[in-house]
């Protein structure tokens, strides 16, 4: 016997639901701002994503594919690592900030950052950071293999930095920064970029 058809576009109540989560955090939304945002009733949004954990981890995983890949893919651009992380952090800046169709801030910077979060989306979130990290941790081993940065660099410090900044750029964005603000920001991150001794 064939199930009835659900009663929404999955992708267009993703989208609803990453921006509710990504602006209150997980505890903020509550299920009934969730069906508002989504335009469902609860047993469409239960038969769909079977539980609000599940459905922030399925509206966290359309944020990295949409939101964060955009950003982040900037670290591969550019011929040397520092022109890589140059792009991220502008790219950064100018993301960051509130839009007509965004919250300010990042959703994986600022998810699950305090015990009130479920264990399966904090160690969803966690997972998420240090794999950016070891983006990072990647990008500067294979400057100090090709010479750009010397062999003594401490790759493991100088990755906890940018992705520092780039936090810290989020909180900022939530606090209202412009992109202006931000860049001055990246900019001056830039400055600290490790010279050849």
């Amino acid at each position: 016997m064939a199930g009835r058809p659900r009663e929404f576009d999955r992708e267009a109540a993703l989208e609803a639901a990453m921006l509710l989560f990504w602006r209150r955090g997980f505890a903020g939304a509550s299920m009934n701002d969730l069906c508002e945002a989504m335009g469902v009733r609860s047993p469409s949004l239960y038969a769909a994503f079977e539980s609000k954990e599940a459905l922030y981890l399925a509206a966290f995983e359309h944020y990295l594919a949409t939101e964060g890949q955009a950003v982040w893919d900037k670290l591969a651009e550019g011929a040397t690592a520092r022109a890589g992380v140059e792009n991220l952090l502008i790219k950064t800046a100018e993301t960051l900030p509130k839009s007509r169709t965004a919250p300010a801030g990042c959703m994986v910077a600022l998810g699950a950052v305090s015990d009130e979060w479920p264990a399966t989306i904090a160690r969803e979130v966690r997972k998420v950071r240090l794999e950016l990290l070891d983006n990072l941790r990647t990008r500067f081993d294979a400057a100090v293999a090709s010479g750009e940065l010397t062999g003594a660099t401490d790759v493991d410090a100088l990755s906890r930095f940018y992705l520092s900044v780039i936090q810290g750029m989020t909180i900022q964005a939530r606090d209202g920064a412009t992109q202006a603000e931000l860049r001055g920001a990246a900019k001056a991150a830039m400055a600290a970029w490790p010279g050849k001794v």
